[in-house]
């Protein structure tokens, strides 16, 4: 059984949302500020096989960098990020890391997503080619585990923007304000 799309679902909820008497003329889309920078190093993939609708995968989180304006911090080894690759050039992705931040604070991050391609392009991103990050679409919605002065990571939504390299992830972090 397969329903709408998600593009559809969007595409209909903010149709929804322009045309309900409640909302109207009020209601803008949140604006959205650049925040940091992740660069995380990973490692060869562990294949699990075909698992619950496509192949599983882990990758290893090695280390990395956070940076931004007014924040730095050092992506620490032991997180991973798990996959599923779906046969229609979809993965469905989760990466768990930590981020020792410059102050020496700890920050947990759960960081779930979407790759989207087309079949060659999932293939040769999967094969562990340079891909320009124009031809596929990457997101991700990261949570924070935060406290103290970086509590405030807990406070909003933020998304991100990636591109995936052989041998690391880059992230552009924004929150919706």
């Amino acid at each position: 059984m397969s329903g709408p799309s998600r593009r559809a679902l969007g595409t209909g909820a903010l149709g929804l949302l322009a045309t309900s008497p409640a909302l109207a003329g009020g209601l803008a889309a949140p604006p959205l500020t650049h925040v940091f920078d992740l660069e995380v190093l990973v490692g060869s993939d562990q294949e699990l096989g075909e698992i619950g609708g496509g192949r599983r995968r882990d990758i290893p989180i090695t280390g990395g960098t956070l940076s931004g304006p007014g924040l730095t911090g050092q992506v620490l080894a032991g997180g991973a990020d798990w996959q599923t690759l779906r046969a229609d050039g979809v993965t469905l992705l989760q990466a768990r890391y930590t981020i020792r931040m410059s102050d020496g604070a700890v920050i947990g991050i759960v960081n779930t997503g979407v790759r989207r391609a087309s079949p060659e392009i999932a293939r040769r991103l999967t094969a562990g080619e340079t891909v320009d990050p124009t031809l596929y679409y990457f997101r991700a919605t990261p949570v924070f585990e935060a406290s103290g002065p970086h509590q405030w990571l807990t406070e909003s939504v933020f998304v991100s923007a990636g591109e995936r390299l052989p041998d690391r992830v880059r992230l552009r972090v924004y929150r919706f304000d």
